[in-house]
Protein backbone atom coordinates (compact mmCIF):
# COMPACT_ATOMS: atom_id res chain seq x y z
CA UNK A 1 0.00 0.00 0.00
CA UNK A 2 1.30 3.46 -0.89
CA UNK A 3 1.13 6.66 1.11
CA UNK A 4 -2.15 7.96 2.58
CA UNK A 5 -3.63 11.43 2.53
CA UNK A 6 -6.59 13.24 4.07
CA UNK A 7 -8.88 15.50 2.02
CA UNK A 8 -11.73 17.76 3.10
CA UNK A 9 -14.83 18.56 1.09
CA UNK A 10 -18.46 19.49 1.45
CA UNK A 11 -19.55 16.53 -0.71
CA UNK A 12 -17.95 13.19 -1.51
CA UNK A 13 -19.65 11.80 -4.63
CA UNK A 14 -19.12 8.11 -5.41
CA UNK A 15 -19.57 7.56 -9.13
CA UNK A 16 -19.19 9.86 -12.14
CA UNK A 17 -21.92 8.35 -14.28
CA UNK A 18 -24.85 10.38 -15.56
CA UNK A 19 -26.53 10.68 -12.15
CA UNK A 20 -23.38 11.72 -10.32
CA UNK A 21 -22.47 14.25 -13.00
CA UNK A 22 -25.96 15.79 -13.04
CA UNK A 23 -25.86 16.12 -9.25
CA UNK A 24 -22.44 17.82 -9.19
CA UNK A 25 -23.42 20.17 -12.01
CA UNK A 26 -26.17 21.68 -9.85
CA UNK A 27 -23.76 22.00 -6.90
CA UNK A 28 -21.32 23.87 -9.14
CA UNK A 29 -24.07 26.14 -10.52
CA UNK A 30 -25.95 26.90 -7.31
CA UNK A 31 -23.38 26.85 -4.51
CA UNK A 32 -19.75 27.31 -3.54
CA UNK A 33 -19.53 23.74 -2.30
CA UNK A 34 -16.32 21.76 -2.64
CA UNK A 35 -16.67 18.26 -4.14
CA UNK A 36 -14.53 15.13 -4.35
CA UNK A 37 -15.60 12.65 -7.06
CA UNK A 38 -14.37 9.04 -6.92
CA UNK A 39 -14.91 6.48 -9.70
CA UNK A 40 -13.49 3.07 -10.59
CA UNK A 41 -13.48 3.87 -14.30
CA UNK A 42 -10.82 5.80 -16.18
CA UNK A 43 -13.13 8.64 -17.20
CA UNK A 44 -16.62 10.01 -16.48
CA UNK A 45 -19.74 8.58 -18.07
CA UNK A 46 -20.35 5.41 -16.07
CA UNK A 47 -21.70 2.47 -18.06
CA UNK A 48 -21.57 4.47 -21.31
CA UNK A 49 -17.83 3.78 -21.34
CA UNK A 50 -18.58 0.05 -21.64
CA UNK A 51 -21.50 0.30 -24.06
CA UNK A 52 -21.55 -0.84 -27.68
CA UNK A 53 -20.77 1.91 -30.18
CA UNK A 54 -24.19 1.92 -31.86
CA UNK A 55 -26.11 2.32 -28.59
CA UNK A 56 -28.15 5.52 -28.56
CA UNK A 57 -30.34 7.23 -26.02
CA UNK A 58 -33.94 6.04 -25.95
CA UNK A 59 -35.14 9.63 -26.13
CA UNK A 60 -33.84 13.02 -27.19
CA UNK A 61 -30.41 14.32 -26.19
CA UNK A 62 -32.11 17.64 -25.42
CA UNK A 63 -32.98 16.57 -21.87
CA UNK A 64 -30.11 14.23 -21.03
CA UNK A 65 -26.80 14.90 -19.30
CA UNK A 66 -26.20 17.92 -17.06
CA UNK A 67 -28.43 20.96 -16.92
CA UNK A 68 -25.79 23.60 -17.60
CA UNK A 69 -24.51 22.25 -20.92
CA UNK A 70 -26.42 20.99 -23.95
CA UNK A 71 -25.75 17.53 -25.31
CA UNK A 72 -25.81 17.76 -29.11
CA UNK A 73 -27.30 20.56 -31.20
CA UNK A 74 -30.99 20.11 -30.37
CA UNK A 75 -31.76 19.39 -34.02
CA UNK A 76 -34.36 17.20 -35.68
CA UNK A 77 -32.75 14.46 -37.73
CA UNK A 78 -33.50 14.38 -41.45
CA UNK A 79 -32.20 10.92 -42.35
CA UNK A 80 -32.18 7.35 -41.05
CA UNK A 81 -34.33 5.49 -38.55
CA UNK A 82 -34.65 8.58 -36.34
CA UNK A 83 -35.88 10.84 -39.15
CA UNK A 84 -38.34 13.43 -37.89
CA UNK A 85 -37.26 13.12 -34.25
CA UNK A 86 -34.82 15.14 -32.18
CA UNK A 87 -31.29 13.76 -32.25
CA UNK A 88 -30.36 10.94 -29.86
CA UNK A 89 -26.70 10.83 -28.92
CA UNK A 90 -24.59 7.70 -29.37
CA UNK A 91 -22.43 6.13 -26.68
CA UNK A 92 -19.17 7.69 -28.00
CA UNK A 93 -20.82 11.12 -28.13
CA UNK A 94 -22.08 10.78 -24.55
CA UNK A 95 -18.67 9.68 -23.25
CA UNK A 96 -16.97 12.64 -24.97
CA UNK A 97 -19.65 14.97 -23.55
CA UNK A 98 -19.17 13.89 -19.92
CA UNK A 99 -15.38 14.01 -20.31
CA UNK A 100 -15.67 17.58 -21.58
CA UNK A 101 -17.96 18.56 -18.69
CA UNK A 102 -15.37 17.27 -16.21
CA UNK A 103 -12.37 18.91 -17.88
CA UNK A 104 -13.89 22.19 -19.02
CA UNK A 105 -16.58 22.89 -16.42
CA UNK A 106 -16.01 21.07 -13.13
CA UNK A 107 -12.24 20.97 -12.65
CA UNK A 108 -11.51 24.60 -13.67
CA UNK A 109 -13.67 25.82 -10.76
CA UNK A 110 -10.99 24.64 -8.33
CA UNK A 111 -13.80 23.31 -6.14
CA UNK A 112 -14.07 19.86 -7.75
CA UNK A 113 -11.41 17.17 -7.32
CA UNK A 114 -11.69 14.04 -9.46
CA UNK A 115 -10.11 10.66 -8.72
CA UNK A 116 -10.66 8.13 -11.53
CA UNK A 117 -9.40 4.53 -11.36
CA UNK A 118 -10.20 4.53 -7.65
CA UNK A 119 -12.06 2.02 -5.52
CA UNK A 120 -14.29 3.36 -2.74
CA UNK A 121 -13.91 1.31 0.45
CA UNK A 122 -16.45 3.02 2.71
CA UNK A 123 -16.24 5.56 5.54
CA UNK A 124 -14.76 8.16 3.21
CA UNK A 125 -11.81 5.93 2.22
CA UNK A 126 -10.77 5.13 -1.33
CA UNK A 127 -7.72 3.55 -2.94
CA UNK A 128 -6.16 4.24 -6.34
CA UNK A 129 -6.28 1.11 -8.48
CA UNK A 130 -3.15 2.33 -10.28
CA UNK A 131 -0.79 3.67 -7.61
CA UNK A 132 -2.24 2.03 -4.50
CA UNK A 133 -2.39 5.38 -2.73
CA UNK A 134 -5.10 5.44 -0.05
CA UNK A 135 -7.00 8.63 0.68
CA UNK A 136 -9.66 9.55 3.19
CA UNK A 137 -12.21 12.29 2.65
CA UNK A 138 -13.69 14.18 5.56
CA UNK A 139 -16.97 15.32 4.00
CA UNK A 140 -20.17 16.89 5.27
CA UNK A 141 -22.17 14.64 2.95
CA UNK A 142 -21.51 11.39 1.11
CA UNK A 143 -23.43 10.87 -2.13
CA UNK A 144 -23.96 7.38 -3.56
CA UNK A 145 -24.39 7.77 -7.31
CA UNK A 146 -24.05 4.01 -7.92
CA UNK A 147 -27.28 2.74 -6.35
CA UNK A 148 -29.05 2.27 -9.69
CA UNK A 149 -26.06 0.67 -11.39
CA UNK A 150 -26.25 -0.69 -14.92
CA UNK A 151 -25.20 -4.13 -16.15
CA UNK A 152 -23.94 -4.00 -19.75
CA UNK A 153 -23.25 -6.94 -22.09
CA UNK A 154 -19.49 -6.37 -22.33
CA UNK A 155 -19.02 -6.71 -18.55
CA UNK A 156 -21.74 -8.98 -17.23
CA UNK A 157 -21.28 -12.64 -16.37
CA UNK A 158 -23.23 -14.81 -18.79
CA UNK A 159 -26.00 -16.74 -17.05
CA UNK A 160 -25.66 -19.64 -19.50
CA UNK A 161 -23.03 -22.11 -20.66
CA UNK A 162 -21.28 -21.64 -24.04
CA UNK A 163 -19.79 -24.79 -25.55
CA UNK A 164 -16.51 -25.13 -27.37
CA UNK A 165 -16.60 -23.92 -30.97
CA UNK A 166 -19.70 -21.72 -30.46
CA UNK A 167 -19.49 -18.16 -31.77
CA UNK A 168 -20.98 -15.98 -29.02
CA UNK A 169 -20.07 -12.31 -28.69
CA UNK A 170 -21.17 -9.16 -26.89
CA UNK A 171 -22.77 -6.43 -29.05
CA UNK A 172 -19.55 -4.40 -28.70
CA UNK A 173 -17.79 -6.88 -30.99
CA UNK A 174 -20.55 -6.99 -33.61
CA UNK A 175 -19.34 -4.15 -35.89
CA UNK A 176 -15.97 -5.89 -36.33
CA UNK A 177 -17.31 -9.44 -36.59
CA UNK A 178 -17.03 -11.40 -39.83
CA UNK A 179 -20.27 -12.12 -41.67
CA UNK A 180 -22.11 -15.26 -40.60
CA UNK A 181 -24.53 -17.70 -42.19
CA UNK A 182 -27.11 -16.84 -39.53
CA UNK A 183 -27.50 -14.53 -36.53
CA UNK A 184 -29.13 -15.28 -33.19
CA UNK A 185 -30.03 -12.37 -30.92
CA UNK A 186 -30.16 -13.52 -27.30
CA UNK A 187 -32.34 -11.26 -25.15
CA UNK A 188 -35.63 -9.39 -25.37
CA UNK A 189 -34.68 -5.98 -23.93
CA UNK A 190 -33.59 -2.74 -25.51
CA UNK A 191 -30.17 -4.19 -26.31
CA UNK A 192 -31.81 -7.02 -28.25
CA UNK A 193 -33.86 -4.45 -30.17
CA UNK A 194 -30.76 -2.35 -30.88
CA UNK A 195 -28.82 -5.34 -32.20
CA UNK A 196 -31.73 -6.55 -34.33
CA UNK A 197 -32.16 -3.06 -35.76
CA UNK A 198 -28.42 -2.78 -36.45
CA UNK A 199 -28.42 -6.07 -38.38
CA UNK A 200 -31.43 -5.00 -40.44
CA UNK A 201 -29.89 -1.59 -41.13
CA UNK A 202 -26.75 -3.32 -42.42
CA UNK A 203 -28.76 -5.29 -44.95
CA UNK A 204 -29.05 -8.64 -43.18
CA UNK A 205 -32.21 -10.40 -44.34
CA UNK A 206 -34.75 -10.82 -41.52
CA UNK A 207 -34.97 -14.48 -42.57
CA UNK A 208 -31.37 -14.91 -41.36
CA UNK A 209 -32.10 -13.54 -37.89
CA UNK A 210 -33.47 -15.56 -34.98
CA UNK A 211 -34.51 -13.68 -31.87
CA UNK A 212 -34.58 -15.46 -28.50
CA UNK A 213 -37.20 -13.52 -26.52
CA UNK A 214 -37.91 -14.93 -23.03
CA UNK A 215 -40.59 -12.32 -22.30
CA UNK A 216 -42.21 -9.53 -24.28
CA UNK A 217 -42.28 -5.94 -23.05
CA UNK A 218 -44.63 -3.04 -23.46
CA UNK A 219 -42.93 -0.21 -25.34
CA UNK A 220 -43.48 3.56 -25.38
CA UNK A 221 -44.14 5.52 -28.56
CA UNK A 222 -41.28 8.02 -28.84
CA UNK A 223 -43.48 10.72 -30.33
CA UNK A 224 -44.92 11.47 -26.87
CA UNK A 225 -41.46 12.15 -25.42
CA UNK A 226 -40.10 14.78 -27.77
CA UNK A 227 -38.91 17.99 -26.05
CA UNK A 228 -40.81 21.23 -26.36
CA UNK A 229 -42.17 23.83 -23.96
CA UNK A 230 -44.83 24.93 -26.40
CA UNK A 231 -46.14 24.00 -29.80
CA UNK A 232 -47.00 20.63 -31.31
CA UNK A 233 -44.81 18.49 -29.02
CA UNK A 234 -46.24 19.99 -25.83
CA UNK A 235 -49.82 19.82 -27.08
CA UNK A 236 -49.43 16.18 -28.18
CA UNK A 237 -47.88 15.29 -24.83
CA UNK A 238 -50.65 17.01 -22.86
CA UNK A 239 -53.40 15.36 -24.90
CA UNK A 240 -51.64 12.04 -24.32
CA UNK A 241 -51.44 12.56 -20.55
CA UNK A 242 -55.07 13.65 -20.37
CA UNK A 243 -56.13 10.57 -22.28
CA UNK A 244 -54.06 8.31 -20.02
CA UNK A 245 -55.83 9.67 -16.93
CA UNK A 246 -59.17 9.02 -18.67
CA UNK A 247 -58.13 5.45 -19.49
CA UNK A 248 -57.18 4.81 -15.86
CA UNK A 249 -60.57 6.05 -14.71
CA UNK A 250 -62.40 3.94 -17.33
CA UNK A 251 -60.37 0.73 -16.83
CA UNK A 252 -62.27 -2.20 -15.31
CA UNK A 253 -59.12 -4.22 -14.68
CA UNK A 254 -55.38 -4.18 -15.31
CA UNK A 255 -55.77 -6.12 -18.56
CA UNK A 256 -58.48 -3.71 -19.69
CA UNK A 257 -56.15 -0.80 -18.85
CA UNK A 258 -53.37 -2.14 -21.08
CA UNK A 259 -55.87 -2.96 -23.83
CA UNK A 260 -57.02 0.67 -23.93
CA UNK A 261 -53.48 2.08 -23.63
CA UNK A 262 -52.45 0.02 -26.63
CA UNK A 263 -55.60 0.85 -28.58
CA UNK A 264 -54.86 4.57 -28.16
CA UNK A 265 -51.19 4.13 -29.08
CA UNK A 266 -49.65 5.01 -25.72
CA UNK A 267 -48.15 1.53 -25.36
CA UNK A 268 -46.86 -0.64 -28.19
CA UNK A 269 -45.88 -4.30 -28.54
CA UNK A 270 -43.95 -6.34 -31.07
CA UNK A 271 -46.50 -9.08 -31.63
CA UNK A 272 -50.27 -8.65 -31.44
CA UNK A 273 -50.64 -12.32 -30.43
CA UNK A 274 -48.38 -12.11 -27.38
CA UNK A 275 -49.38 -10.17 -24.28
CA UNK A 276 -46.30 -8.49 -22.76
CA UNK A 277 -45.57 -9.09 -19.09
CA UNK A 278 -42.65 -6.67 -18.82
CA UNK A 279 -42.18 -2.91 -18.93
CA UNK A 280 -38.77 -1.14 -18.85
CA UNK A 281 -39.46 2.40 -20.17
CA UNK A 282 -38.02 1.53 -23.60
CA UNK A 283 -39.12 3.85 -26.40
CA UNK A 284 -39.38 3.13 -30.12
CA UNK A 285 -40.61 5.00 -33.16
CA UNK A 286 -43.24 3.51 -35.42
CA UNK A 287 -40.55 3.05 -38.08
CA UNK A 288 -38.34 1.04 -35.69
CA UNK A 289 -41.31 -1.07 -34.66
CA UNK A 290 -42.17 -1.86 -38.29
CA UNK A 291 -38.56 -2.88 -38.92
CA UNK A 292 -38.38 -5.15 -35.88
CA UNK A 293 -41.64 -6.82 -36.84
CA UNK A 294 -39.96 -8.04 -40.04
CA UNK A 295 -38.17 -10.67 -37.94
CA UNK A 296 -40.55 -13.64 -37.96
CA UNK A 297 -38.39 -16.25 -36.26
CA UNK A 298 -38.88 -15.16 -32.66
CA UNK A 299 -38.38 -17.94 -30.11
CA UNK A 300 -40.44 -17.66 -26.94
CA UNK A 301 -39.31 -20.66 -24.90
CA UNK A 302 -37.77 -18.97 -21.88
CA UNK A 303 -34.23 -17.93 -21.03
CA UNK A 304 -31.09 -19.44 -22.52
CA UNK A 305 -29.63 -22.25 -20.42
CA UNK A 306 -26.72 -23.11 -22.70
CA UNK A 307 -25.45 -23.04 -26.28
CA UNK A 308 -23.88 -26.12 -27.82
CA UNK A 309 -22.42 -26.55 -31.30
CA UNK A 310 -25.70 -27.80 -32.75
CA UNK A 311 -28.43 -26.54 -30.43
CA UNK A 312 -29.53 -23.78 -28.07
CA UNK A 313 -30.94 -25.12 -24.81
CA UNK A 314 -33.79 -23.01 -23.43
CA UNK A 315 -35.92 -23.32 -20.31
CA UNK A 316 -38.76 -24.92 -22.29
CA UNK A 317 -37.06 -26.71 -25.14
CA UNK A 318 -34.27 -26.49 -27.70
CA UNK A 319 -33.70 -24.99 -31.13
CA UNK A 320 -31.09 -25.87 -33.70
CA UNK A 321 -27.94 -23.86 -34.31
CA UNK A 322 -24.59 -24.41 -36.01
CA UNK A 323 -20.90 -23.53 -35.83
CA UNK A 324 -21.46 -20.95 -38.61
CA UNK A 325 -24.10 -19.06 -36.63
CA UNK A 326 -23.15 -15.91 -34.74
CA UNK A 327 -24.86 -15.56 -31.35
CA UNK A 328 -25.04 -12.04 -29.88
CA UNK A 329 -25.42 -11.94 -26.09
CA UNK A 330 -27.92 -9.22 -25.12
CA UNK A 331 -28.94 -10.80 -21.81
CA UNK A 332 -27.44 -8.22 -19.43
CA UNK A 333 -30.13 -6.85 -17.15
CA UNK A 334 -29.54 -3.15 -17.85
CA UNK A 335 -30.39 -0.69 -15.09
CA UNK A 336 -30.95 -2.64 -11.91
CA UNK A 337 -34.24 -2.14 -10.11
CA UNK A 338 -33.66 -2.12 -6.35
CA UNK A 339 -35.91 -1.60 -3.38
CA UNK A 340 -35.90 2.18 -2.81
CA UNK A 341 -34.32 3.71 0.26
CA UNK A 342 -34.79 7.24 1.61
CA UNK A 343 -32.74 9.68 -0.46
CA UNK A 344 -31.59 11.68 2.58
CA UNK A 345 -30.41 9.97 5.78
CA UNK A 346 -28.14 12.04 8.00
CA UNK A 347 -25.02 12.87 6.00
CA UNK A 348 -25.83 10.28 3.28
CA UNK A 349 -27.57 10.96 -0.02
CA UNK A 350 -28.58 8.02 -2.24
CA UNK A 351 -29.40 9.12 -5.79
CA UNK A 352 -32.50 7.45 -7.24
CA UNK A 353 -35.13 8.34 -9.85
CA UNK A 354 -37.79 10.66 -8.44
CA UNK A 355 -39.34 11.14 -11.86
CA UNK A 356 -40.24 8.19 -14.08
CA UNK A 357 -37.11 6.87 -15.85
CA UNK A 358 -35.42 10.29 -15.88
CA UNK A 359 -32.29 9.78 -13.84
CA UNK A 360 -30.45 12.97 -14.83
CA UNK A 361 -33.41 15.25 -14.04
CA UNK A 362 -33.92 13.40 -10.75
CA UNK A 363 -30.30 13.85 -9.64
CA UNK A 364 -30.29 17.52 -10.52
CA UNK A 365 -33.47 18.18 -8.56
CA UNK A 366 -32.17 16.18 -5.57
CA UNK A 367 -29.07 18.40 -5.51
CA UNK A 368 -31.21 21.55 -5.65
CA UNK A 369 -33.44 20.34 -2.83
CA UNK A 370 -30.41 19.43 -0.69
CA UNK A 371 -29.05 22.95 -1.15
CA UNK A 372 -32.44 24.51 -0.38
CA UNK A 373 -33.74 22.58 2.65
CA UNK A 374 -32.15 21.55 5.93
CA UNK A 375 -34.59 19.01 7.33
CA UNK A 376 -34.32 15.40 6.08
CA UNK A 377 -38.03 14.72 6.51
CA UNK A 378 -38.93 17.74 4.41
CA UNK A 379 -36.38 16.81 1.75
CA UNK A 380 -37.51 13.18 1.59
CA UNK A 381 -41.14 14.27 1.26
CA UNK A 382 -40.13 16.11 -1.92
CA UNK A 383 -37.90 13.29 -3.18
CA UNK A 384 -39.89 10.07 -3.02
CA UNK A 385 -37.98 7.45 -5.05
CA UNK A 386 -39.75 5.74 -7.94
CA UNK A 387 -38.56 2.13 -8.38
CA UNK A 388 -37.33 1.29 -11.86
CA UNK A 389 -39.87 -0.89 -13.67
CA UNK A 390 -39.75 -4.59 -14.44
CA UNK A 391 -43.32 -5.95 -14.61
CA UNK A 392 -46.18 -4.61 -16.70
CA UNK A 393 -48.03 -3.44 -13.57
CA UNK A 394 -45.09 -1.14 -12.81
CA UNK A 395 -46.36 1.19 -15.55
CA UNK A 396 -49.36 1.98 -13.38
CA UNK A 397 -47.41 2.22 -10.12
CA UNK A 398 -44.90 4.59 -11.69
CA UNK A 399 -47.66 6.70 -13.24
CA UNK A 400 -49.24 7.17 -9.80
CA UNK A 401 -45.98 8.01 -8.03
CA UNK A 402 -44.95 10.36 -10.79
CA UNK A 403 -48.25 12.23 -10.53
CA UNK A 404 -47.87 12.61 -6.77
CA UNK A 405 -44.28 13.85 -6.95
CA UNK A 406 -45.03 16.22 -9.81
CA UNK A 407 -48.09 17.59 -8.03
CA UNK A 408 -46.06 18.36 -4.94
CA UNK A 409 -43.35 20.12 -6.96
CA UNK A 410 -45.87 22.21 -8.87
CA UNK A 411 -47.39 23.34 -5.58
CA UNK A 412 -43.99 24.53 -4.35
CA UNK A 413 -43.27 27.79 -6.22
CA UNK A 414 -39.47 27.82 -6.10
CA UNK A 415 -39.27 24.15 -7.19
CA UNK A 416 -41.75 24.82 -9.98
CA UNK A 417 -39.55 27.74 -11.08
CA UNK A 418 -36.39 25.59 -10.92
CA UNK A 419 -37.97 22.89 -13.06
CA UNK A 420 -39.01 25.40 -15.71
CA UNK A 421 -35.39 26.55 -15.97
CA UNK A 422 -33.58 23.22 -16.10
CA UNK A 423 -32.63 21.83 -19.47
CA UNK A 424 -33.26 18.32 -18.11
CA UNK A 425 -37.04 18.86 -18.10
CA UNK A 426 -39.10 17.93 -21.16
CA UNK A 427 -40.93 21.26 -20.84
CA UNK A 428 -37.77 23.36 -20.43
CA UNK A 429 -38.70 27.04 -20.58
CA UNK A 430 -42.36 26.42 -19.83
CA UNK A 431 -43.55 29.51 -17.94
CA UNK A 432 -46.72 31.55 -17.74
CA UNK A 433 -48.57 33.27 -19.29
CA UNK A 434 -50.45 30.51 -21.08
CA UNK A 435 -52.80 30.87 -24.00
CA UNK A 436 -56.46 30.11 -23.24
CA UNK A 437 -56.11 26.78 -25.08
CA UNK A 438 -52.99 25.83 -23.10
CA UNK A 439 -54.64 26.82 -19.85
CA UNK A 440 -57.63 24.65 -20.65
CA UNK A 441 -55.37 21.63 -21.31
CA UNK A 442 -53.59 22.16 -18.01
CA UNK A 443 -56.88 22.32 -16.14
CA UNK A 444 -58.10 19.14 -17.84
CA UNK A 445 -54.91 17.34 -16.92
CA UNK A 446 -54.99 18.44 -13.27
CA UNK A 447 -58.60 17.36 -12.87
CA UNK A 448 -57.93 14.06 -14.64
CA UNK A 449 -54.79 13.39 -12.60
CA UNK A 450 -56.63 13.90 -9.31
CA UNK A 451 -59.33 11.44 -10.34
CA UNK A 452 -56.79 8.91 -11.67
CA UNK A 453 -54.85 8.90 -8.41
CA UNK A 454 -58.07 7.93 -6.61
CA UNK A 455 -58.74 5.04 -9.03
CA UNK A 456 -55.23 3.55 -9.20
CA UNK A 457 -55.27 1.76 -5.78
CA UNK A 458 -58.44 -0.06 -6.87
CA UNK A 459 -56.78 -1.32 -10.05
CA UNK A 460 -53.65 -2.38 -8.19
CA UNK A 461 -55.52 -4.25 -5.49
CA UNK A 462 -57.55 -6.11 -8.12
CA UNK A 463 -54.39 -7.20 -9.95
CA UNK A 464 -53.58 -10.34 -7.99
CA UNK A 465 -51.08 -11.49 -10.62
CA UNK A 466 -49.47 -10.27 -13.80
CA UNK A 467 -51.08 -11.25 -17.13
CA UNK A 468 -49.98 -14.59 -18.49
CA UNK A 469 -47.94 -14.42 -21.65
CA UNK A 470 -49.35 -16.41 -24.55
CA UNK A 471 -46.45 -18.02 -26.34
CA UNK A 472 -46.22 -18.69 -30.05
CA UNK A 473 -44.67 -22.03 -30.84
CA UNK A 474 -41.36 -21.41 -32.63
CA UNK A 475 -40.20 -23.03 -35.81
CA UNK A 476 -36.55 -24.14 -35.47
CA UNK A 477 -35.47 -23.25 -38.99
CA UNK A 478 -31.70 -23.02 -38.45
Amino acid sequence: MGSSEILEADYLVIGSGAMGMAFVDVLVSESNASVVIVDRRDRPGGHWNDAYSFLRLHSASAYYGVSSTALGRNQIEQLGANKGFYERASAPEICAYFDRIMRERFLPTGRVSYFPNSDYRGQGRFVSLVSGVERRVIARKIVDATFTDTAVPSRHTRPFHVGEGVQCIAPNALPDAASADRYVVLGAGKTGMDVSQWLLDRGVSPDLITWIMPRDSWLLDRKYYEPGARGASWTLRMHGLIRQTEIIREARSLSHLFEMLESDGHLLRLNAKVTPTRYRCATVSQHELEQLRRIDNVIRMGHVVGIERDRIVLERGTVATSAHTLHIDCTASGIRSRTPVPVFVGNSITLQPIRTCQQCFSSGLIAHIDLTYADDAEKNALCRPIPLPIRDVDWLTMFAMNLMNQGQWMNTPHIRNWISQTRLDLNYGRVAPFTPEEGELLQQFRAGAAAAVQKIPQLLSAATSAPTERSIEPTPVM
